[in-house]
C-alpha cells in the first residue's frame, strides 16, 4: 500500500453509520406504522408516512422475486467493497461506504419484510415524489460524491 493511499476504514465507518441510521429510523417508523399509514404532515411539502415498496427506486421492478433483488444488491455490495479497498482518496472511500451501508439497510428490510420501508414523502400540490428512506439518501449521496470526487480530490487532497 502506498503512503498516499487512504485508509479503507473511513468507508467501513461510513457504511456502519449509514446502516445504523437507516435501521434506527426504520425501526421508529415500523413502531409507529399505524399512525404513519395515514401520513403525518410535518410542513407544507413534506409528510412522514409508512409505505412498503417491493420494487427498487421509484417502484421499478415491483413484483420481482424479493430474493432476486437481495442477490443483486449483495453482488453490487461485494463489487463496491472491492472498489472501496481500491479507492485512491477519502472522498471515494466515504462514497463507497455510504452506498454499501444504504444498500445493506434495504437488504435487511427485504429479508425481514420482503419489501423496503419508505417514510419520507415530499410533494408539491397534489404531486408526490415517490416515498423513500434514509438508505436511499445514503445511496444517492454516495453516488453524487463519486461523481464529484475527481473535482473534490483535485481541489483539496485528503490524506490519512
Amino acid at each position: 500500500m502506498s503512503l498516499n493511499k487512504v485508509s479503507p476504514m473511513i468507508g467501513v465507518f461510513a457504511a456502519l453509520a449509514a446502516f445504523a441510521i437507516d435501521q434506527i429510523t426504520k425501526a421508529i417508523v415500523v413502531a409507529n406504522a399505524v399512525t404513519l399509514s395515514a401520513g403525518i404532515p410535518v410542513f407544507p411539502g413534506f409528510n412522514l408516512v409508512f409505505y412498503r415498496n417491493d420494487g427498487v427506486t421509484f417502484g421499478m421492478l415491483g413484483g420481482a422475486p424479493w430474493w432476486s433483488l437481495i442477490a443483486l444488491a449483495l453482488a453490487i455490495c461485494v463489487w463496491l467493497g472491492v472498489m472501496l479497498f481500491r479507492a485512491e482518496n477519502a472522498v471515494e472511500t466515504l462514497a463507497y461506504g455510504a452506498i454499501i451501508g444504504g444498500a445493506l439497510g434495504n437488504v435487511i428490510d427485504r429479508v425481514r419484510y420482503r419489501a423496503v420501508t419508505d417514510f419520507l414523502d415530499f410533494y408539491i400540490g397534489t404531486t408526490h415524489w415517490p416515498a423513500f428512506n434514509m438508505a436511499d439518501i445514503f445511496v444517492v449521496s454516495g453516488v453524487g460524491l463519486l461523481l464529484a470526487a475527481p473535482w473534490i480530490s483535485v481541489r483539496r487532497p485528503i490524506k490519512s
